[in-house]
């Protein structure tokens, strides 16, 4: 479990050390905000970009992935029905259901994937498919839904060209694209993407770590019903849902039945949280969530890994 204690260790340091940027107020009242669009617009995309280079395609297309695709899409049928029937409204459903669905891939994922599961690779599916697929689904339903658009012309523009504006989605493609080529880009050309890239991570953990200066304890709020909502989705239903569909219905066993466990289990990811800023929905519970699930998760990886590993 040492893959654990260190991926754990990371984010709670760089975390503390954005609360203690908050509480001194060294960077600003708007350092928030501003490391947040950093994240978004300019590290986060030259991270993917870097990472889906060298990533072999194939790995989409395995019977693991499939199951968790499946467990995802469980968990967001269930926050839709539940959203409809609450009239919780598009913006509010939408991050409900990335919070309770949209799992910590890369600077957790990355090492428990490492050292725990012994192959990193094993988070490159994870991570293609939510930037891929679930980051602009909910980028552009967000960006429709927190606008005042009216006739079906200037919907379908919008919809159509949200995608396009998504520098996330832009650069997670053309990582694929290069990578698909079987190009190589030289050092010169390369290098910039990995230094700005590295910033991605740390900026959307210290955008948090700052966010909880001055707020109450988590899950406390009038949002804690949401918040316990999504936790519990996130760090008890996937997983199981995983290893339901992974043993009865594809028949996984053994090492892979054990990966697509411990990946469904793990936490909501901070690009929830910097989606939630971006466009003004749900900040308190999102930020909620991604705390309590980062910290459920410990016992629950270590239930898995007693039963499964």
């Amino acid at each position: 479990m040492s893959g654990v204690v260190t991926g754990f260790g990371v984010i709670t340091t760089v975390v503390v050390i954005g609360y203690m940027l908050g509480r001194l107020a060294l960077l600003g009242p708007g350092a928030r905000d501003v490391l947040s669009a950093l994240a978004f617009y300019v590290a986060g995309p030259a991270l993917m970009f870097t990472i889906l280079l060298d990533t072999d395609l194939s790995v989409l297309w395995s019977g693991k992935v499939v199951v968790s695709a499946l467990s995802v899409a469980a968990v967001v049928s269930v926050v839709v029905a539940t959203g409809l029937l609450r009239r919780w409204g598009v913006s509010r459903t939408t991050m409900s259901a990335l919070a309770s669905s949209y799992v910590n891939a890369g600077n957790l994922g990355l090492p428990i994937a490492a050292y725990v599961l012994g192959d990193a690779s094993l988070v490159a599916p994870i991570l293609l498919t939510q930037m891929l697929v679930m980051a602009p689904i909910a980028v552009t339903v967000l960006d429709l839904a927190g606008g005042e658009v009216r006739g079906a012309g200037p919907v379908l523009r919008r919809a159509l060209g949200t995608p396009v504006r998504n520098p996330l989605l832009l650069a997670s493609l053309a990582g694929v694209t290069v990578s698909a080529a079987g190009w190589s880009p030289p050092a010169p050309l390369l290098e910039p993407f990995g230094l700005i890239g590295g910033m991605a991570v740390p900026a959307m953990l210290l955008a948090f770590g700052i966010s909880l200066h001055g707020s109450g304890l988590p899950g406390r709020g009038p949002q804690r019903g949401s918040v316990l909502f999504a936790v519990c989705l996130k760090s008890v239903v996937q997983p199981l849902v995983a290893w339901a569909l992974g043993a009865l219905a594809f028949g996984l066993s053994g090492p892979d039945l054990f990966a697509v466990v411990v990946l469904a289990a793990l936490p909501t990811a901070q690009n929830v949280f910097t989606y939630s800023l971006r466009f003004r929905a749900e900040v308190d519970t999102v930020r909620d969530t991604v705390l309590i699930s980062t910290f459920a998760t410990v016992p629950v990886l270590f239930a898995v890994t007693f039963l499964l590993g």
